[in-house]
Order: structure tokens, then C-alpha cells, then sequence
């Protein structure tokens, strides 16, 4: 009976762990998700020219 609830402690503390490497790789895949200065770090010239395209469409709307 002993060894029993042994092992499903070691069992529980092992699903605590990897609940917790579970959660810690699910934040660092967040942050790299969301982080805006390493797209644009990764895509330099496709921002650039985003950044162009919008000012031109901008500036064709804007009454003169």
C-alpha cells in the first residue's frame, strides 16, 4: 500500500513537471509570437516597403 502511494506521487510530481516545461515553452512561443521588433528585425525591407505603401495610399486620400 505504501509503495502504491509511492508511486503516484513520483507519477504526480512527473505531471507537474511537464505541466510546468509545458507552460514555460508555451510562453516563450508567445512572446516570440508576438514580438513585433523581431519580425521586423527578421523582414527589414518588406516593413520598409509596407510602411511606403501605406504612406503613398495615405497621402492619395488626403484631401489638398
Amino acid at each position: 500500500m505504501q509503495n502504491e502511494a509511492a508511486q503516484v506521487r513520483e507519477e504526480i510530481e512527473r505531471a507537474r513537471e511537464q505541466l510546468v516545461q509545458s507552460a514555460l515553452a508555451l510562453k516563450e512561443g508567445m512572446a516570440a509570437t508576438v514580438d513585433w521588433r523581431g519580425w521586423v528585425r527578421e523582414r527589414p525591407w518588406a516593413f520598409v516597403a509596407g510602411a511606403l505603401g501605406v504612406g503613398i495610399l495615405w497621402g492619395l486620400r488626403r484631401p489638398r
